[in-house]
This record gives C-alpha cells, structure tokens and sequence, in this order.
C-alpha cells in the first residue's frame, strides 16, 4: 500500500479529508494517506513540503505561491476553497485598541513569516492606506494559542486569523474583533511536491477525484452543520454563517487569478518577481 504525507490546518475548511479518511475510501484504492495537522498555518506546510515531511498540502494561495517563487520545488494542482477567507482582526478583549485605524503602527501577531497572518498583515495596511516601511511591525507567535497568550500579555497588539475559527475565543472574551479582510483571491488550494508529481500521478489523481466528490456533495451531507460545530465547537449560527459563505472547487487555478496574486504580492515587495502561470502550477 502506497504512503502518502498529507497536511492541512486542523480546520472546518478540512474535515472533507477527515471523512473521507475515516471511510477508509483512500486505503480501499491502495493508498494510505496520513494526515498531519499544522497549527503553525502555511509558513509550517511550506516547510513541510520542502523537507519532503509531507507530500500534498491544503494551504493558503498566496503563501504557497510566495515559497514556490521562492524556491519551494511544489506546484498547485488544484483550488480547494474557491471563496475568499475571511480574516478577522483581532486584539486583546481588555485592550485599548477599538478600531482599525488604533492599531496602524502597532505590532502583529503572525505564526511565521510568510504565513498567511504575515502576508494578510500587508494586505490590510495597504487597504488602509498604511505605510508599509513605519506601520507594520511582527512578533511570530507560532500558531493560535500563541496569539492568545501574546495579546493576552502585550508581547503584539494585533492578530488575524481565520474569523470563524477563533469566533468562539472573541465569545469567551479572549480576542474582540475590530474589522474582517477578505483574502482578495481563493483562499485554499492543494499544492503537491514535484517529486511526487512526477512519480505518483495515479495515485495523485486517485486522491483527488476521491477528495473532489465529497466536497461536491459537502454542504448535503445530512447534519453538517451539527457535525462541524461539535467537532469545532463552534455555535451553529456561525457554522451555517460559513456554510453559507463557503464554496469548494474541484479546479486547477487559473492563469487571471494567479496573476492577481502575483501583481499584488509584488506591489507589496512580498515577492522579488513575477514568473510564468505554469512555473506555479501543474496541470493532470
């Protein structure tokens, strides 16, 4: 049976591969895919990827797209989320900070650098006018429970993550929310190492079509909503919010959208250049 590396962050976003792991339709195929949970968000699956730790992630567009122009030897096969993330702006419940423009010049939580809360840190600024040079500053707080105790004892000021997960800690009084950012792209795809590319395409292709059914049919599954607000304890108002706001796609990401990621992200000098559509992605 054929082994294969899988990680993703421990999210609502992925219990499709949860459920299609707990089916056992991966290992009725021949494959036995093992799911790794990355806390630490994309800069950790980047990581992961390049280390060879893991074979495919499920991991936010503009990190991925970052560390392949970077040298990250992995391709994106496939948009898995095609809706934009909502990113919520988080600060301390007890702090001062009450709106956005409070927090300009401040410090920013982010996992790691090239994370998608270090790339959505500019994204917000520049939203608002920021100056980039003077008005974004970083504390790496590794993952989620690391923002709680960095704003809990002032070590950053600021932190944005993915509104629905950390919805029940603004509930507990632990974050409150001063604004959203909407990632200005599809939030998820599916990024494989080319190695694997190159040697695994059948089993490659067995995954997905595997993964691209249960996404298809995700939001009929009887009870989802239950499912996913037990599973994340999350109420289920906020759940059916996100189902609402949520759509899968079973697609290779296009040329017009990776352009967009790529003009922003160099605006931004995240990225040292632009390169071709098919240096970042591989077409089955």
């Amino acid at each position: 049976m054929k082994k294969v590396n899988i990680g993703g962050v421990p999210e609502h976003f992925n219990l499709a591969w949860y459920l299609t792991l707990k089916n056992g339709e991966y290992k009725s195929q021949g494959i036995n895919l093992r799911w790794h949970d990355y806390f630490g968000g994309t800069g950790a699956m980047c990581k992961g990827l390049r280390s060879g730790d893991i074979d495919i992630a499920v991991i936010l567009t503009e990190g991925i797209i970052k560390d392949i122009i970077d040298g990250n030897p992995s391709r994106i096969v496939q948009t898995f989320v095609k809706t934009p993330l909502i990113w919520g702006i988080h600060v301390a419940d007890k702090s001062d900070f009450k709106t956005i423009d409070d927090i300009k010049g401040t410090k920013a939580a982010i996992s790691r650098y090239g994370s998608g809360s270090h790339l959505m840190a500019y994204i917000n600024a520049k939203n608002n006018n920021w100056n980039l040079d003077t008005d974004l500053h970083f504390e790496v707080v590794r993952n989620l429970n690391g923002a709680i105790e960095g704003l809990t004892n002032g070590d950053a000021d600021y932190f944005m993550w993915e509104k629905f997960t950390t919805k029940p800690f603004v509930d507990d009084s632990i974050f409150r929310r001063i604004g959203n950012c909407p990632s200005p792209w599809p939030c998820f795809v599916i990024a494989v190492r080319n190695e694997f590319i190159e040697n695994n395409m059948d089993d490659l292709k067995t995954i997905l079509d595997i993964i691209n059914q249960t996404t298809l049919e995700f939001k009929y599954i009887p009870s989802i909503d239950k499912t996913i607000a037990n599973r994340y304890e999350q109420e289920l108002e906020d759940v059916r919010e996100w189902l609402s706001l949520t759509e899968w796609s079973q697609d290779l990401i296009d040329e017009e959208t990776i352009n967009n990621v790529q003009k922003q992200l160099f605006q931004l000098d995240i990225i040292p250049k632009k390169v071709n559509y098919l240096d970042l992605v591989h077409k089955l």
